[in-house]
C-alpha cells in the first residue's frame, strides 16, 4: 500500500487546481475556489522538438535521436552523448514545484537523464539538478533518481523538483546516452513537467457527470499474494499498490508482458515483473510516478503520463473513454468505508467506474486476494482523500 511521502503530480494539459485555504483550516469555506494554479507544457511533435536546442542529436518525426554525440561518463563508464534542452516555460502564477515525465526508447544500455531547473521572479536562472537516470532495461546504471541537490533556486524529492520559494519559468534537458562504440537507436520521444503551486486544498464534493453507469473491464491483482516476494524490488505486499495497480491498467489494454527474472509458481507473475521495471534504485521502492508512466510509453501504442485533476467530475471524462485511472490516495482510520485497509500514508489503486449515483468503483490492490480487490467507494470520501493527499495525482495510460 506504501507509494511515499505526498507531492505534486504532472497533467496532461492546462488544468485548473481549484485551491481553497490550507487541509485543516477551520475557517475553510467549502464552497471557496481560487484561481486555477497548475499547467503542463510538453514537447512532442517535431515542431514542438524543434523549438529546443539540441546538441549532438537529430531532429525526427517525432523524436529527436543520436546523430553527433560527445564523450560522457556516468558512475566510471564512457557514453557517448547528446542533449536537447527546452525552451523556457512560464506557467503564468508563481510555481512552487514541477515534475517532469518523459517517452523515451532505450535499447541494451542506452539510457535518459532528465534534468530542470527554475529562474526566479528576478530573472535569475538556477542551477540544472538531475531529477533521474531512468533506463527500461536497468542496465548497467541502476535506474534512480536523485534525491537532495538543495541548492540555489530547489531541491529534487524523488520524482519532484521543489522550488525554494517559488519560480516564474522552468526548463527541462533530456541527455540520450549509449556506450561508446555502440550504435543504439536511443531516442527522446516526449518530455514535460507541470509546473504547480499547492492543489490539496479542500473543495466541494464534484457532481456526476458522463462516467456514470460506466464500468470497464479491468482485471483484479492483489498485491498482498506477492508479500515476500523479491526484496531486491521491494518486497511485494504493501509495497506494490504502484505496480499492481500499473499492471492493473496495462492488462486492461490486453498488454501482459512475458515476466522475467520471475521464479515459476507465483501468482500473477506480471505484478512481480511490473515491480522490477519500475523499481527505483534511489527512493527504493516501486512507487515512483514517472518511473511507472515511463515504463507503461514502452508498451502502449498511446500517451502516458502522471497528471493531477481537479475532482471525479474529470476522471469520469476517462472512464466514459474507456481509460482507467491510477490514482494516489491516503487515509486516515474510518475515512475510506469498505477499504481492505484501515489506514494509509500513501496509496494508490485504480478507478475502473461509477455506479448510477456516482459512487466510485475501484480495484483496490490492497484486497486480500484477487477476489476482494474490486470495491465501491463512497465518492466524496475517496474525492477528498485524493485530493487532499496528492492533489487529485493519476496516471493516465492509453493504449493506441
Amino acid at each position: 500500500m506504501l507509494r511515499r511521502r505526498a507531492a505534486l503530480a504532472l497533467a496532461p494539459l492546462l488544468l485548473g487546481g481549484l485551491l481553497a485555504p490550507p487541509v485543516g483550516a477551520a475557517n475553510a469555506d467549502p464552497g471557496r475556489r481560487a484561481v486555477p494554479q497548475v499547467q503542463l507544457t510538453s514537447w512532442s511533435s517535431y515542431a514542438d522538438l524543434k523549438a529546443g536546442r539540441r546538441a549532438g542529436l537529430k531532429l525526427g518525426r517525432g523524436q529527436v535521436s543520436l546523430l553527433a554525440p560527445a564523450p560522457r561518463t556516468v558512475a566510471g563508464k564512457a557514453y557517448e552523448a547528446g542533449t536537447w534542452t527546452s525552451p523556457w516555460a512560464a506557467p503564468g502564477f508563481d510555481a512552487t514545484a514541477l515534475v517532469p515525465s518523459w517517452e523515451a526508447t532505450t535499447p541494451g544500455r542506452s539510457l535518459v537523464r532528465i534534468e530542470v531547473r527554475g529562474r526566479g521572479a528576478d530573472g535569475r536562472a538556477g542551477s540544472w539538478d538531475t531529477l533521474a537516470d531512468w533506463a527500461r532495461t536497468n542496465r548497467p546504471v541502476p535506474r534512480t533518481t536523485y534525491s537532495g541537490q538543495a541548492d540555489d533556486l530547489g531541491r529534487v524529492s524523488v520524482d519532484t523538483w521543489y522550488a525554494t520559494s517559488t519560480v516564474s519559468a522552468w526548463q527541462v534537458r533530456v541527455t540520450l546516452m549509449r556506450p561508446k562504440g555502440s550504435s543504439l537507436a536511443v531516442s527522446l520521444e516526449r518530455v514535460g513537467a507541470v509546473a504547480s503551486a499547492d492543489a490539496s486544498a479542500p473543495r466541494p464534493t464534484s457532481t456526476p457527470g458522463p462516467g456514470v453507469g460506466t464500468v470497464l473491464d479491468v482485471p483484479t491483482y492483489s498485491q498482498m499474494v506477492h508479500s515476500g516476494h523479491y526484496p531486491q524490488w521491494g518486497g511485494g505486499g504493501e509495497a506494490w499498490c504502484s505496480a499492481a495497480s500499473t499492471a492493473m491498467v496495462l492488462a486492461h489494454y490486453g498488454i501482459s508482458p512475458n515476466p522475467t527474472g520471475v521464479a515459476a509458481g507465483h501468482a500473477d507473475p506480471v505484478v512481480d515483473h511490473t515491480a522490477k521495471m519500475v523499481y527505483d534504485h534511489g527512493y527504493d521502492g516501486t512507487g515512483n510516478w514517472a518511473f511507472n508512466t515511463a515504463y507503461a510509453a514502452t508498451l502502449v501504442g498511446g500517451d502516458s503520463y502522471v497528471t493531477r485533476m481537479r475532482d471525479l467530475r474529470e476522471a469520469e471524462d476517462h472512464i466514459a473513454a474507456g481509460v482507467p485511472l491510477v490514482v494516489s490516495v491516503a487515509f486516515g482510520r474510518n475515512q475510506l468505508t469498505g477499504a481492505p485497509i484501515s489506514s494509509s500514508n500513501g496509496h494508490l489503486l485504480v478507478i475502473v467506474g461509477f455506479e448510477a449515483d456516482g459512487d466510485v468503483v475501484v480495484n483496490d490492490p490492497a484486497g486480500a486476494t484477487n477476489g476482494e480487490v474490486r470495491r465501491v467507494y463512497d465518492r466524496a470520501q475517496l474525492e477528498r482523500i485524493w485530493i487532499a493527499a496528492s492533489g487529485g495525482t493519476a496516471y493516465v495510460i492509453r493504449n493506441g
